[in-house]
């Protein structure tokens, strides 16, 4: 494989990237049942887009409703490579300025309403989520949006939570003294599908707020993010076409981080033991490991 077709998952606040040329939108459904909302195709120079807003297109669907094994089945079977995911946060530290960027490196998860594998009884599988996020597709999204003039912090700890709610005031010390640095609702359990599935995975989540922890600003509320998310939507569209035209002039090669065959570590149900139907349910996801 040694084009690029960028999957890009749109958070709150990005329903459209820019610059696609032939855009096209295609109505997709999978065996997880219908993702989002319809896919939309393009490319910009030579690389191919794909791009899905995870919340839907008005922001129809909560944290929680999002189908996230819907959507990075329907991104697999669409010929993705990579994903890089567009997220909204919270600050947890001061030096996590409203405006600016995290190109996220590991995550903490505590949502606990969402499915958060493919696999199964029949099937059983542990990927490997050490290192969450490919190392290379971070790194160039990070240069992507500092190159489009976004003040972007390379690693950092984010906390996902399981919402809609935002963080009551005992909850979001908690999660600064653990360490973490910004708190959303929607990386996991996509981050974990995403390896399950094989594809290179970097998130630039782009700071809304400081949460409700500091004590000389106002709580986080809906309308306070919507005003930071303004002016972070258009440099997060910005990146992606610097991110694209960034790839243009680079093969892609598998990831150093070994993610394109991570599954090849991970299935542990003996051949014997499997159920056909399940591997058939599989095969968009797994089909490369699992030998269809």
């Amino acid at each position: 494989m040694t084009k690029w077709t960028l999957g890009i998952i749109g958070g709150s606040g990005l329903y459209e990237i820019d610059g696609l040329e032939d855009r096209r939108e295609e109505h997709v459904q999978t065996v997880w049942g219908a993702p989002s909302d319809t896919l939309v195709r393009g490319h910009i120079g030579p690389v191919d887009l794909v791009f899905l807003p995870r919340h839907g297109k008005g922001h129809r669907l909560t944290p929680s409703s999002v189908p996230y094994r819907a959507n990075i089945a329907a991104l697999k079977a669409a010929g993705v490579t990579d994903i890089l995911s567009i997220s909204a946060c919270g600050s947890l530290k001061e030096q996590y300025v409203p405006g600016q960027f995290v190109a996220v490196d590991q995550f903490i998860d505590r949502t606990v309403a969402r499915e958060s594998t493919f696999f199964g009884p029949g099937m059983v599988a542990h990927v490997s989520m050490a290192r969450p996020v490919c190392s290379r597709l971070s790194s160039l999204a990070a240069d992507a949006a500092e190159g489009v003039g976004a003040l972007t912090h390379r690693g950092g700890t984010y906390l996902a939570m399981e919402g809609p709610q935002f963080s009551s005031l005992a909850e979001s010390r908690l999660y600064r003294q653990w360490g973490c640095d910004v708190i959303g609702m929607t990386a996991m359990p996509e981050a974990k599908l995403v390896r399950e599935a094989e594809l290179p995975y970097a998130t630039l989540a782009m700071v809304t707020d400081y949460d409700c922890w500091r004590e000389d600003e106002e709580a986080v509320n809906v309308t306070n993010v919507l005003e930071i998310m303004g002016q972070n939507s258009a440099l997060a569209r910005q990146a992606v076409v610097r991110l694209a035209e960034m790839l243009a002039d680079r093969p892609r090669t598998p990831s150093p981080d070994g993610i394109d065959t991570c599954l090849d570590h991970a299935l542990i149900t003996a051949r014997a033991a499997r159920d056909p139907a399940m591997l058939a349910k599989l095969q968009v996801i797994a089909g490369r490991a699992l030998g269809g």
